[in-house]
């Protein structure tokens, strides 16, 4: 808990019952002494019965180190749901020998008629008192109206949604748009108010110029422009493809990749780094650490959150997205940019994620490159698995990338494969020679930070759409 400042420290009154809800206490910074306190009592010899002697005590205080952080529970003991059946006469029984199993037990355990006991889905969110103001129904804008629910007794949004007014086009799809929606031309030009947005807004325009199909994350790393900003550019000047071997990519209005066989070095590639033991080495081995993990999930029970900075739309008009704040390290040309390693794939390094989604043109292996190109001039038929490419074009991709990957592994930790043979060494030997140093690579891996929004998932770009 001490190594995360954003976690809470959870104290369990019953630490053997799983179903005993525990008081949180909030981190905060101190500037205190640790003592030690030490009390020594000397008696004197009594030479009167009648005299009463008082005992000499003497004090030592010792310091022993300085606290910079202190943990206060703060809010209040939620409540306490135990595993008890109330009978007739009001008793109250023990259920825990009954629902508990410590222990592996016969049918006869799960067959066994017992009283109802369904503990709480959900226990209380806060442990603090609140007041609850009851506001009337919220104002939207003119022009919301309130979606559509199934239901009477559903719980209605909490304010409307911003939409963005991308076109989202599948792969089944006869035609594809040429031109924005009128929405996001007006959008665009409520947030383009300043000479560094023109600009923006040029530098993208000639990158679809150059390429008809970007990723966002590409996007990212060849202009520097606020996320939120970004949102509302593309839509002015690509739709988004939703499925086929374009999916979670944007398009150049007018342009249909399904049309050209050219468009094949443009498809996207989900490549997802191999982790178990029948490919040498654990998830635990991984140099590169995944984006998000179950075993970090805390719970939503926080007396204070931390705060995001949010930005508004005088912000944005004010040139937020390149001009910035005085004090950054980075130069304003640079400040959004992104590293090349989100959308590029060149040997000899790890991926900065598990799981990344590359352009078949930004792999920059000459073999993976003979893999693509393999049925140039060929091309007969665009399939939405595997588009203009071979059957299993995308299998062999990944099987030469994850060999590439272990390659790379296996001399930045040779312990985990030190019990392979010499049979096994030469099968999976990959014939490639690194272009970097390794310590360089490491150092490379643990600079890379990537900023807001650049998490490689079309999902998540989807909902920042929809």
């Amino acid at each position: 808990i001490y190594a995360d400042p954003a976690k809470r420290l959870e104290l369990y009154f019953r630490p053997k019952d799983p179903y005993c809800h525990p008081v949180c206490a909030n981190r905060f910074p101190t500037s205190t002494m640790l003592l030690r306190v030490r009390r020594s009592t000397k008696r004197k010899q009594q030479l009167d019965a009648e005299e009463q002697i008082q005992p000499e005590v003497q004090l030592e205080m010792e310091i022993l180190g300085i606290v910079t952080t202190v943990y206060k529970f703060q809010g209040m003991s939620d409540f306490q749901y135990l595993a008890m059946h109330s009978g007739p006469d009001g008793k109250q029984t023990s259920m825990y020998d009954k629902v508990l199993m410590l222990k592996p037990e016969k049918e006869e355990f799960f067959n066994k008629d017992l009283p109802l006991y369904i503990p709480p889905p959900i226990f209380s969110r806060l442990d603090t008192p609140v007041d609850y103001f009851y506001r009337p129904d919220i104002q939207h804008r003119s022009g919301y109206n309130n979606p559509q629910v199934s239901g009477e007794n559903l719980i209605g949004l909490s304010r409307a949604r911003r939409p963005h007014n991308a076109i989202f086009v599948n792969f089944d799809d006869e035609e594809i748009p040429t031109e924005p929606l009128d929405a996001a031309v007006q959008n665009w030009k409520k947030v383009c108010t300043n000479p560094v947005d023109k600009k923006v807004e040029e530098e993208l325009r000639k990158l679809f110029e150059v390429r008809p199909v970007w990723s966002r994350n590409a996007v990212k790393a060849n202009i520097s422009v606020h996320p939120d900003k970004l949102k509302v550019l593309l839509p002015y000047l690509a739709y988004y493809m939703l499925t086929g071997p374009w999916r979670s990519l944007w398009v150049r209005f007018g342009y249909d990749p399904r049309k050209h066989p050219e468009a094949k070095i443009y498809q996207v590639l989900d490549f997802r780094i191999r982790c178990g033991m029948k490919y040498g080495y654990a998830a635990t081995d991984m140099p590169v650490k995944a984006k998000r993990s179950t075993y970090n999930y805390s719970l939503p029970i926080t007396v204070k959150k931390q705060g995001s900075h949010t930005v508004s739309v005088h912000d944005l008009k004010q040139g937020l997205g390149s001009a910035g704040t005085s004090g950054a390290k980075k130069p304003p040309s640079s400040r959004y940019k992104l590293k090349e390693s989100v959308y590029i794939f060149r040997e000899g390094a790890l991926p900065p994620y598990r799981q990344m989604f590359y352009q078949l043109c930004d792999l920059n292996v000459e073999s993976l490159q003979k893999i693509i190109h393999r049925n140039d001039g060929t091309e007969l038929e665009c399939t939405e698995r595997d588009g203009w490419c071979l059957a299993k074009t995308s299998d062999d991709l990944r099987d030469s990338m994850s060999l590439m990957i272990k390659q790379i592994i296996r001399s930045t930790r040779p312990a985990l494969f030190s019990n392979t043979t010499s049979s096994e060494d030469g099968k999976e030997q990959l014939a490639y020679e690194s272009g970097e140093d390794e310590d360089d690579e490491e150092e490379e891996e643990e600079d890379f930070k990537p900023s807001d929004g650049s998490e490689n998932e079309m999902e998540t770009e989807i909902l920042d759409y929809v």
